[in-house]
């Protein structure tokens, strides 16, 4: 591996810098953020989307929305509470789930 900010360091403690120092440390502070800006476009913007819309499909449930939870069992709600489903996923077979376990919206065919 290289060292990106060893040399930039070691100049720093001695008090002496180099011809052409300042280019080489404005290279390396450019390249850094290069490296956040791409970490945030490829990683964390896309994470907050998906958190967004999970959260409005979780807002969106309304009774009579046939559902997956995140143990793999479809049903049909049949109640809402505050933070609990009521699924229907047999006849006069009711289950309670935390509305966080819902994972999608099973679309009408």
């Amino acid at each position: 591996m290289f060292d990106l900010l060893g040399p930039a360091m070691a100049m720093a403690q001695d008090g002496t810098a180099a011809p052409g120092a300042g280019g080489r440390m404005g290279a390396q502070l450019l390249m850094i953020l290069l490296f956040v800006l791409i970490f945030y476009f490829l990683i964390l913007r896309p994470q907050q989307k998906r958190q967004k819309a999970a959260q409005a499909m979780l807002k969106s449930l309304k009774p009579g929305d046939r559902v997956l939870t995140s143990g793999g069992i479809y049903g049909q709600i049949v109640g809402i509470k505050d933070e609990v489903v009521v699924v229907k996923i047999s006849d006069d077979v009711k289950v309670e789930f935390a509305k966080s376990s819902v994972q999608g919206v099973i679309p009408k065919a």
